[in-house]
């Protein structure tokens, strides 16, 4: 009897049904987790909007999220990073319990003023949820590894609407340098249906405008690079910054709750005597604004700080959100200094600070594309590129490793000696 002339391609059809099945659970699940989040954050804007009395409340709340972290949430207290852990180290189940720690911490923070973001909820969720299925189908190490990945891309493609990005952010986020191509299947597979079930959900993702994206000129292809490494510079202060303050708070706070009860304190006093509610919760309309007309050149400076200022306390959210703004904005003021459309330098600046904040160029190029349409995508390589390169070996996951360096002095496996990839997790939800 002749034997089978394609054994290679019989045994991929089988791998493939069974990621297949795997990923479209992950899907629904972190989908539906990352419409709750949304529609919850929507309610959760509009009171605080609605009622600006409510920052003073803000130590409270954070008091009351530090309080219930530290009883019953302290395995999972790392977040995103706990995510990243895992996947390179696999250990032991991630609790479910936090799903909704981070859900209901999010939404308080918000409520009360932080400025803080939401990716890092979806996420933590989406990867949750997702190793739950570990004992369910009593998967092995390396397939748990994977599953987690596809979680990660699932919680990030439908907490923004990017299934592309979210995909390739799963495979791109875990080791500076490296892709997992071991996962490629289930992340695209999860992102792409997550993104469709949080719209069957109803939610809606906000729709930015960059204009009409000219034609790639002399000038505009240097003044983009120069951007790009602003942008990455900007990247890599705000993740030194935010480890930095979070370790110097750790260590004259020993207890944790009064972190985010002081922090609170000092963010309620000075949104208050300052003004500055364009700088609390997502930020989003003031996102919107910078691709609209030009804004304050000291925006994104002011949420940048804080920004740092709640993540550092331990408010939780992550980061995302804060750096589209702060990117956005930034973008918006280099404009005319670099004799660029401040439509496209925002949009620019919207996913380059990011890519240079995470080290995920290639997710943050396809982000664009989503975002503004496939005629952005040579600007947005470039200045994604740009930034990547000249944020450093550092990064707001510090559980990413270092797979490949961005530079011929750097070694694969050996960080930045400045580098917080290595340091003890923090208490955000990245």
């Amino acid at each position: 009897m002749q034997s089978n002339p394609f054994p290679e391609q019989l045994a991929i059809l089988k791998a493939c049904a069974k990621w297949l099945a795997l990923a479209a659970i992950v899907a629904t699940l972190a989908g539906t987790a990352s419409a709750w989040l949304l529609l919850a954050l929507d309610w959760a804007t509009g009171t605080r909007e609605a009622n600006r009395w409510l920052i003073w409340l803000l130590p409270l709340a954070g008091f009351a999220v530090g309080w219930v972290y530290l009883k019953f949430g302290r395995q999972v207290e790392a977040g995103n990073n706990l995510l990243i852990d895992e996947i390179h180290d696999p250990k032991k189940v991630i609790p479910l319990r936090m799903a909704p720690l981070v859900l209901g911490g999010t939404i308080i923070s918000h409520l009360f003023g932080a400025s803080v973001g939401r990716e890092g909820t979806a996420v933590q969720m989406g990867g949750a949820l997702a190793d739950q299925l570990t004992h369910l189908f009593r998967l092995q190490r390396e397939d748990r590894r994977i599953l987690l990945m596809a979680g990660i891309s699932a919680g990030f493609a439908s907490v923004f609407g990017t299934p592309l990005a979210g995909a390739v952010f799963g495979l791109e986020v875990l080791a500076i340098g490296r892709l997992r191509y071991d996962a490629i299947l289930p992340c695209f597979v999860a992102a792409i249906i997550a993104d469709r079930v949080g719209l069957l959900w109803g939610v809606h993702h906000t729709h930015y405008v960059a204009g009409a994206i000219p034609a790639l000129s002399t000038a505009g292809f240097f003044g983009t690079l120069a951007a790009g490494a602003i942008f990455g510079l900007t990247g890599m202060l705000f993740a030194r910054a935010t480890h930095r303050l979070s370790r110097l708070i750790k260590h004259h706070v020993a207890y944790a709750p009064l972190r985010p009860l002081l922090g609170g304190a000092v963010l309620a006093v000075v949104i208050y005597v300052l003004g500055a509610y364009r700088y609390t919760g997502l930020g989003i309309p003031v996102i919107v604004e910078s691709f609209q007309h030009p804004v304050a050149p000291w925006d994104f400076a002011a949420k940048f700080a804080f920004t740092v200022a709640s993540l550092s306390a331990g408010f939780k959210g992550g980061e995302v959100t804060p750096l589209f703004y702060i990117g956005a904005t930034l973008g918006n003021a280099l404009a005319p200094l670099l004799h660029m459309p401040f439509p496209l330098l925002a949009a620019l600046g919207f996913v380059a600070v990011f890519a240079g904040a995470a080290n995920t160029p290639l997710a943050s190029t396809l982000m664009a594309m989503e975002l503004f349409g496939p005629e952005i995508g040579v600007y947005a390589g470039l200045a994604c590129v740009m930034s990547y390169l000249f944020s450093g070996h550092t990064g707001i996951y510090h559980a990413q490793r270092l797979g490949q360096g961005k530079h011929l002095t750097a070694s694969p496996g050996e960080p930045d000696q400045t580098s917080p990839m290595d340091a003890k997790p923090h208490n955000s939800a990245d």
